[in-house]
């Protein structure tokens, strides 16, 4: 490619310095041009630390340049769609952080944007690009493990509440707690091993009892966001559980917290198989199934898991320039917002909703 593609990025925070800043500054195809922030001080601190040569705080202005080809969204939830149908229509490709949106409706006006404007839109999916998920999901096309027919998936933090009182915890703005905010993980990775299968009903149950604790910082995961100087508001739950049932007459169990009290904090993704089982948990996989007469439990080399965010954000330029195809569709995206949200309507009323 003789001309690089030309990023700008709307919002400074700690996931863009942590996950994004490095893949976009050492993509060789990738420029990025501008850095937007409603917090302008914040926006040309970031252009300064990484050599970007614009800062904005108004992302509108971005927008009407015409060398931007590609917007990366990297701000609180609540302006997910907001920004990512105004660059669509604005004749821009999108990458937006997780997750897609903080409700179906919204999700399906991204989803609409995308096939109206022909672009490329894209959301943060980084799990399903480490060298575990990879390997996992090719040795189940290869019919390693038969009919994956049930299993468990979770995030569960014994401390590690982001933000306390900013907008992690406001919902307004986040959407919901961990089940929105870790959930989208690693539902997404069970259901992308399962196939894709279509989400018929799930019931659920949502807890908030640490937003009037001390703030305990036991988890690295902790940092992200911005603590309020005051109390804040601390409005969604801080442990999700709940049981998700599919078309195909599979079914997940899940289980997502930023705080409760644990042995130790986990992430996982457990599915049961006809053939055989795995167990991805901590980053360590485990398959166990028969062989030859006797159990058997394999443990594969898989060499550095570094946590997919580069490896997508690179797949989406191969998408971008018509080297790829995507593996994630946006159509998952609005299931995954469709699964989350009637979780946590099912949490409110006590029943179990349909899709």
């Amino acid at each position: 490619m003789s001309k690089r593609l030309k990023v700008a990025v709307i919002g400074a925070g700690g996931i863009f310095q942590w996950a994004h800043s490095e893949p976009l500054k050492t993509h060789p195809e990738l420029e990025i041009a501008a850095i937007v922030d409603l917090d302008l001080a914040k926006a040309e601190a970031a252009a300064k630390q990484h050599g970007i040569p614009l800062a904005f705080r108004d992302y509108r202005d971005v927008l009407e340049m015409e060398d931007i080809d590609i917007i990366d969204i990297c701000t609180p939830n609540l302006f997910h769609s907001e920004i990512a149908v105004a660059a669509l229509e604005a004749g821009k490709h999108v990458f937006c952080e997780k997750p897609d949106a903080v409700s179906p409706e919204e999700a399906v006006k991204m989803q609409r944007a995308a096939e109206k404007s022909g672009k490329v839109l894209m959301v943060m999916r980084n799990n399903r690009f480490r060298p575990a998920s990879r390997f996992i999901k090719q040795w189940i096309e290869e019919g390693g493990m038969g009919e994956a027919y049930a299993g468990r998936c979770g995030w569960t933090r014994r401390r590690g509440i982001p933000g306390k009182g900013g907008w992690f915890t406001t919902k307004e703005l986040s959407g919901g707690g961990p089940l929105i905010d870790l959930g989208v993980h690693f539902i997404d990775l069970a259901i992308w091993f399962m196939g894709n299968p279509k989400p018929v009903s799930v019931t659920g149950a949502t807890y908030t009892k640490f937003a009037d604790s001390d703030d305990i910082a036991g988890s690295e995961h902790s940092k992200f966001g911005e603590k309020s100087e005051d109390e804040g508001i601390f409005d969604v739950e801080d442990l999700a559980i709940g049981f998700i049932r599919f078309d195909n007459g599979a079914s997940l169990q899940i289980e997502f917290s930023w705080a409760s009290n644990i042995d130790e904090e986990a992430n996982f993704v457990e599915l049961r198989g006809t053939k055989a089982g795995f167990n991805f948990r901590n980053g360590k996989l485990g398959i166990y199934g028969e062989s030859s007469g006797v159990v058997t439990d394999l443990f594969p080399h898989l060499g550095e898991d570094t946590g997919g965010h580069g490896e997508n954000l690179y797949h989406f330029v191969e998408v971008v320039t018509g080297r790829a195809k995507p593996i994630f569709t946006i159509d998952q995206g609005v299931d995954m917002i469709n699964i989350l949200t009637a979780i946590y309507e099912s949490a409110r009323t006590g029943s179990e909703v349909k899709l």
